[in-house]
């Protein structure tokens, strides 16, 4: 090269993300030249000498000390996922739950209390609603299409508000920035579960969202071959305001009095997820899943692409079925959530979609009995398309109301459509449609 050309050439460029997708985080490894990443499967790592180690546990360097930790396989993952969603940092977890269970670990303490949409998946609301509160944290759930709702069961003790941007398994497209006003006029962060979105369809953080969490067992990974979750933290929130976070701001004992959001800025949400939750929750990501997701997420681009498309043939091809009384997805014109569709998922209106069958909960189970090429099992985000009845399986546990509220009523029918070719797909809910 040039010494002129290199002149030209951009010191620090802003890559696309497509390029992050296949790049962030990860370069050959130094000691063997590998071009893929290498999988650490190791539980610990050899201090240089007793001032180093002493320095690691002190976290006045960073470093490898223990898998449950950090781990350089895990770390790739951890970079690359800051990087798609342009957040400062990112922890990783065995599950999405996993990392749910970290951030409100952070934020809470026994007596405090979260406001959170109906709208979520079934596991999050039964993790809210039971696991959570025997912590002694405490939750109202509210109707995210209208984001005032969130306002008015806000309380002196709310430390934060939880959504999904698109909703599991409605379709339900979140008035994200206005949710994200009101928990910032109230001095707390908003924290937006974007499993369905991916950082392709939508970034929260431009939206005002402060933590992002995924389920990196759906789309990120996309084949189903791996548990894992994610937070990411934007590093942008306030953590001194009002004093209502006080593993942050506080001094903590296990540290010698150090005080995280004094000394590491805005790194300390995602330093002290690790280095206080992880650390004695144990919830860790293993390298080898790691490896999967990550090899899923380089062509991350192309599936959402794709899929994002055969769900809309196959919304279209729904919408005029006899047997079908109603189809949910945003990317429809006749969606009351079209317009923040368009606004929020430019790119596409996700590849999950729900409809109700004529006929009920028994015709509900007839259909999932009665499918070929689907796949009758509880997941999203497989290369694969799924299908599910949410009423008796992810949301059952739920009252019938509670679960319509969630938007798994007993006529309900989930897809999760995958990259196969869509005329093949219609042509299998066809026949399963026509035994009921």
């Amino acid at each position: 090269m040039s010494d002129d050309s290199a002149k030209d050439k951009d010191p620090d460029p802003k890559f696309g993300f497509e390029t992050l997708a296949v790049h962030a985080g990860a370069a050959p490894d130094p000691v063997t030249g590998s071009r893929a990443i290498p999988i650490h499967q190791t539980t610990s790592f050899v201090f240089d000498d007793a001032e180093h180690a002493a320095s690691l546990f002190n976290l006045q360097v960073f470093g490898n000390i223990y898998t449950r930790l950090t781990n350089p396989t895990v770390a790739v993952l951890e970079q690359r996922m800051a990087g798609l969603e342009n957040g400062r940092g990112a922890l990783c977890a065995s599950s999405g739950h996993a990392a749910q269970l970290l951030v409100f670990h952070v934020l809470m303490e026994a007596g405090d209390h979260f406001v959170s949409a109906q709208q979520l998946y079934g596991g999050s609301l039964t993790q809210f609603s039971q696991s959570f509160k025997k912590m002694g944290w405490d939750s109202t759930t509210v109707d995210a299409r209208d984001p005032e709702n969130f306002r008015a069961a806000l309380q002196p003790n709310t430390k934060a508000i939880f959504i999904e941007n698109l909703a599991n398994p409605g379709g339900i497209v979140i008035h994200m920035q206005a949710v994200a006003d009101i928990a910032h006029e109230a001095g707390i962060p908003l924290i937006v579960d974007s499993t369905l979105a991916t950082p392709f369809l939508n970034q929260p953080f431009e939206w005002g969202a402060d933590i992002i969490v995924h389920s990196l067992t759906k789309f990120l990974g996309g084949h189903g071959n791996s548990l894992g979750g994610v937070l990411v933290d934007s590093g942008k929130f306030d953590w001194a305001q009002g004093g209502k976070f006080p593993t942050l701001t506080e001094p903590q004992p296990s540290y010698h009095g150090l005080r995280f959001y004094e000394t590491f800025g805005d790194m300390a949400f995602s330093i002290a997820a690790r280095v206080l939750s992880l650390r004695d929750l144990g919830p860790a990501l293993s390298p080898q899943n790691a490896f999967y997701i990550l090899t899923g997420i380089e062509t991350l681009p192309l599936r959402m692409e794709r899929q994002c498309a055969n769900a809309f043939e196959v919304a279209t091809f729904l919408e005029a079925h006899p047997k079908v009384e109603w189809v949910s997805y945003a990317g429809l014109k006749s969606s009351p959530y079209y317009d923040l569709g368009q606004k929020y998922l430019p790119k596409g209106a996700g590849a999950v979609l729900t409809f109700g069958v004529k006929g009920g909960f028994d015709a509900g189970v007839k259909i999932v009995e009665n499918v070929d090429l689907f796949s009758h099992l509880a997941n999203i985000g497989d290369t694969r398309s799924l299908i599910l009845h949410p009423a008796s399986t992810t949301h059952r546990q739920l009252s019938e109301e509670a679960a319509t509220a969630a938007g798994a009523a007993p006529d309900v029918i989930r897809l999760s459509v995958g990259i196969e070719t869509v005329d093949d797909l219609k042509r299998d809910l066809d026949q399963a449609l026509a035994q009921v």
